[in-house]
């Protein structure tokens, strides 16, 4: 069975999105497995995180498909995409400001112990408004309301954003544990980024709204601008 065609899997199928007169996604098409960790990866204006939004249901397409298990979901909205198992955290405005940390966590319903275990800098934030914490501190309160959740889909930009390193390598391998369909929009390839029982990422770099590479995140390299490319070869 093909990657495409595993159940759980999310995908975009000649995807366009315009904003006004532009079009930010020109027929972009990829997949992301289920259960694994897919990586979106490309520089500011690239069309990373409106190919991720899209996923959501948070901007519309224009053209093409988004698909999930093997089903058009296109017309589905944000809302009904996650009441069907779909959690995104976007990079901004992703928790409920006039909340209090713990019902921030409540929000996800069951024990909030399993968050305040992979993110224990919010056990003495509990009483606190979510809109007091720094950036790094909302991050850690988002991802831990999509931990609590147990969403089939993960979605989320730039996840570790603000996050010390030591927070951010936390971050990245309890994402990768996930039992789900993760997909990241990050600028750069995270450091030792890997899912379940050590397997490789798929990445997509995107350019002007265009996919120009896909494979596994281990086949990627750094160019000196930022961007990647795929390692060269051994000789």
């Amino acid at each position: 069975m093909s990657p495409a065609a595993r159940p759980g899997t999310l995908e975009l199928r000649d995807a366009r999105v315009r904003y006004g007169p532009l079009e930010a996604l020109h027929g972009v098409s990829l997949a992301a497995p289920a259960p694994g960790l897919t990586v979106l990866l490309g520089r500011n204006g690239s069309g990373r995180t409106t190919a991720l939004r899209a996923l959501a249901g948070a901007v519309p397409l224009s053209g093409g498909a988004v698909v999930w298990d093997g089903a058009d979901v296109t017309r589905l909205t944000a809302h009904e995409r996650a009441r069907r198992g779909l959690c995104f955290v976007p990079d901004r405005q992703a928790v409920f400001g006039g909340l209090t940390v713990r019902e921030n966590l409540d929000l996800a319903g069951g024990d909030v112990t399993p968050a305040l275990t992979a993110y224990p800098e919010l056990r003495p934030l509990l009483a606190r408004r979510a809109g007091l914490l720094s950036g790094g501190e909302q991050r850690m309160l988002a991802l831990s309301r999509a931990l609590l959740s147990r969403a089939r889909v993960v979605l989320a930009d730039e996840p570790a954003q603000g996050m010390s390193p030591a927070v951010a390598a936390r971050t990245y391998a309890l994402l990768g544990d996930l039992e789900a369909c993760v997909v990241l929009a990050e600028q750069r390839p995270p450091p030792g980024l890997r899912g379940r029982a050590g397997r490789a990422a798929v990445a997509y770099e995107l350019r002007r709204g265009e996919v120009v590479f896909s494979g596994e995140l281990t086949e990627l390299g750094r160019l000196p601008d930022g961007g990647v490319r795929p390692s060269p070869a051994p000789e």
